[in-house]
């Protein structure tokens, strides 16, 4: 679902109502826009105007909170590595090698997911997903402890390897849409209805175009934002790397 094609459609759907609407004024008997139509008119459009506004609520509440969960998973994700290369440094020289490709693992998945150049596409799933955790993974399980307190260090490392595995994991799931396209479709439908009134009723000036111009821009910048959020890791609103950045840059030191 491309942000942008549904905010255009938002926006021409809303626009085109409201010039719809002045049209149908001029074509319509006088008896139809009476004072007692236009108040029967306004009391179903407000009761439309309320309903829209308690989907797109729910609409945007959905998408923040898939996104504000896949911001929590980086950050849960970049203490979780920190932690397991401290853990890591504390069992001794022979985890030297694993720390080394933890870093550059990171360093990988870092750029795969944000890209440094503009002209490269995020890839968030790339063949063999996962692999290289997998076999870090390994490796600490394959370390031989010499005593009680190395093995409580690989017991706890061996947790918190297999906790980073879950969350790639849960990262990749969580990402699409969580906004259901009938929700969409009829709350486009409800806010054309509600600019279509607007059109109705509104007197036919320059002033009065501009307003309704602005306003059907902005519910479309509106959606635009909220589905903006669906794409954590592209678009105008991404997840912030810093987390991750910052556990690169610690990690691997004595």
């Amino acid at each position: 679902m491309q942000p942008t094609i549904v905010a255009l459609m938002v926006f021409i759907c809303t626009f085109g109502g409201v010039l719809v609407g002045m049209k149908l004024r001029t074509l319509l008997p006088d008896g139809h826009l009476d004072a007692e139509s236009k108040d029967t008119i306004k009391v179903g459009i407000a009761l439309i105007a309320t309903m829209t506004a308690l989907v797109l609520g729910l609409v945007t509440a959905s998408a923040k909170a898939s996104f504000d969960a896949v911001d929590a998973t980086v950050k849960h994700t970049a203490a979780d590595l920190l932690a397991l290369d401290r853990i890591l440094a504390r069992y001794g020289p022979q985890t030297a090698q694993i720390r080394a490709e933890l870093k550059q693992a990171l360093a990988h998945r870092i750029e795969m997911t944000w890209p440094a150049s503009p002209a490269r596409q995020v890839d968030l799933a790339p063949p063999n997903a996962g692999r290289g955790a997998e076999e870090l993974a390994a490796q600490i399980r394959a370390l031989v402890p010499q005593n009680a307190e190395q093995q409580w260090l690989q017991g706890r490392a061996v947790d918190l390897s297999e906790s980073l595995l879950t969350a790639r994991w849960m990262v990749v799931a969580a990402l699409g849409t969580s906004i259901p396209v009938a929700f969409l479709s009829i709350m486009l439908f409800w806010l054309t209805i509600t600019f279509t009134s607007f059109g109705l009723f509104a007197p036919r000036n320059a002033t009065v175009v501009a307003v309704m111009f602005m306003c059907a821009l902005s519910v479309a910048a509106a959606l635009f934002l909220v589905l903006e959020m669906e794409s954590p890791f592209g678009g105008f609103i991404t997840v912030s790397p810093e987390p991750l950045k910052y556990a690169l840059a610690h990690l691997d030191r004595q």
